[in-house]
């Protein structure tokens, strides 16, 4: 963990300068979450990074809890959120297991760009289900590493060695379905704008 945490804030201030690379995708992803949230809802984005997308959604919702296990990535979403004048929104450092969460306090849950850096994606799966309410909403955007091009495959445990890559796992669309599914989820919502990327809400039943 201590060397995921390091590598996330030697990124952070290259992270906080990086335009979103596909502004159209990154809008639509916005509005179909927007589209569930609710103005009471209390909602969890765990891996936020510098907190720009928390912040877009807060004027939708009660409250938004932000974590992630970089306190760099912390302290420019909190310097961002003071420039925005936003005050519904709460960072934490750490992770899923190690924050004392209760179980179902959340309408839902935003993981964005994140799975596919875990060691354990069943297991977080399994925890965010837990932590929802009946009828809350998981919503996922994640890079299939299991379809990227073969170069890619082989380039990536390189940049690994040579400190350059966070760790990775290698899901692919059917597999991550399949995790959710099994956790219990059903499927509410599923774009797949590239072969290397997927956009899901997955639903906890009542």
């Amino acid at each position: 963990m201590k060397s995921q945490q390091e590598f996330w804030d030697k990124s952070a201030s290259r992270y906080a300068r990086s335009p979103i690379r596909d502004e159209q995708r990154y809008q639509q992803k916005l509005a179909v979450t927007q589209g569930y949230f609710r103005p009471d809802w209390s909602v969890l984005e765990f891996g936020c990074g510098t907190g720009g997308t928390a912040l877009i959604h807060a004027p939708f919702v009660r409250h938004i809890l932000a974590t992630d296990i970089s306190p760099r990535m912390l302290e420019i979403a909190e310097s961002k959120a003071r420039e925005a004048g936003v005050d519904n929104v709460s960072f934490r450092q750490g992770t899923l297991d190690s924050l004392p969460l209760e179980p179902e306090s959340f309408d839902a849950v935003l993981g964005l760009n994140i799975l596919h850096l875990l060691d354990d994606v069943e297991a977080t799966i399994a925890r965010i289900y837990r932590l929802l309410k009946p009828g809350g909403i998981f919503v996922s955007s994640t890079a299939l590493v299991g379809s990227l091009p073969i170069y890619w495959r082989v380039l990536i445990p390189v940049m690994q060695v040579l400190g350059l890559a966070p760790h990775v796992s290698r899901l692919d669309k059917e597999m991550l379905v399949s995790m959710l599914t099994a956790a219990g989820f059903g499927i509410d919502y599923q774009w797949q704008p590239a072969k290397e990327s997927v956009f899901i809400v997955a639903k906890k039943g009542n």
